[in-house]
């Protein structure tokens, strides 16, 4: 006799319980139960189950189990699998092609051109000769290790996906600002995103694409990275000083022209914050992502951890490390130089 029996019981249910049975497979600890013996009910409150699905499925075969569920799910994805790839299949096939070809310039275009060349990037949005030189040292001890190529992947992979989000995220963070109700249509949403795990973004993406397509691990950068710039838009143009929106109305500015010649231009800090925490993002994901072929600094580390070569999977992570550091550095240069601006 199972712990809640009194239910089903009680409820006159019996009948129906008695004719039907769970369709869910059994788990590994079901059939260790089964050979051990029926499960007996619960000696005293203490020892008393709470009543989950299966707890409920002990006392009443035909209520159905959490496998169920999950398989349920599995089922309803798998039947709209294929619906979903005639659609998404065309719109998402652009960022394949820009993947594959950042990753052939990069990989291409020869060291004396491409370090040349990331250096005059940083000394145009950075103008520190210092953050140059550390760039400079950065890159020269990668290449010196023989990562380069794998930090060009890195590098390529971030530059198209936070290009994207940037793309993306700020209208969205503007239209965001502009409408208290799509603020609270989009909140939710943005917090599961940035809630949910790494890995889960993965899942549905494997089932919907190939995995040797580029757009498979973009999707999932871009998905995982873009929160931080809409939320950070969407508040920096909401703490807007009341007042300069008062005068730009007072001076008959219109909407666009508020958005555009007051409203950006102070928010411009908030964005460019944004922007930031997007690029480290993504390069979080780009690592979590070779496990999907993603190419990369990721890859030397999942066959660190595959292989159990720890010399591998540090250096790679030391790699890691000075990449991020490099876009930190610069992304909060360019910050700073957009809040001196301001100030003068």
């Amino acid at each position: 006799m199972a712990s809640y029996d009194f239910i089903f019981d009680g409820l006159g249910l019996r009948d129906w319980c008695d004719g039907g049975a769970s369709s869910a497979p059994m788990s590994m600890a079901d059939l260790l139960g089964k050979a051990r013996g029926s499960a007996e009910p619960a000696a005293s409150i203490w020892d008393l189950p709470f009543p989950s699905m299966d707890a409920l499925n002990h006392a009443c075969p035909a209520f159905p189990q959490a496998r169920e569920l999950t398989k349920g799910l599995e089922t309803g994805f798998l039947s709209i699998k294929d619906g979903l790839s005639v659609v998404l299949d065309p719109l998402t096939q652009p960022l394949s092609w820009a993947l594959e070809g950042a990753l052939w310039l990069f990989q291409t275009s020869p060291w004396w051109i491409m370090i040349p060349l990331i250096l005059l990037v940083v000394r145009l949005v950075a103008r520190s000769w210092g953050l140059v030189a550390f760039v400079g040292a950065c890159i020269g001890f990668l290449a010196f290790i023989n990562h380069y190529e794998y930090a060009m992947q890195t590098l390529a992979i971030i530059f198209v996906c936070a290009f994207i989000c940037v793309l993306v995220g700020v209208p969205i963070g503007i239209a965001m600002s502009r409408s208290d109700t799509f603020q609270r249509i989009a909140i939710p949403i943005l917090d599961m995103l940035q809630t949910l795990p790494p890995f889960v973004y993965l899942i549905p993406l494997i089932f919907l694409f190939s995995v040797t397509e580029p757009k498979l691990y973009g999707i999932a950068v871009i998905v995982y990275a873009i929160v931080p710039v809409v939320r950070l838009t969407n508040l920096g143009i909401r703490l807007v000083d009341k007042e300069v929106i008062e005068a730009a109305d007072a001076f008959g500015m219109t909407k666009r022209q508020k958005l555009w010649g007051v409203q950006i231009p102070l928010a411009l800090p908030n964005i460019m914050a944004g922007v930031n925490q997007t690029i480290m993002m993504s390069l979080a994901m780009v690592v979590i992502a070779s496990m999907v072929s993603a190419p990369g600094l990721g890859v030397l580390v999942l066959r660190g951890i595959r292989n159990l070569e720890l010399g591998v999977g540090l250096v790679s992570g030391l790699g890691i490390v000075l990449l991020a550091v490099m876009l930190d550095r610069v992304t909060k240069a360019a910050l700073a130089r957009v809040n001196a601006a301001q100030k003068q």
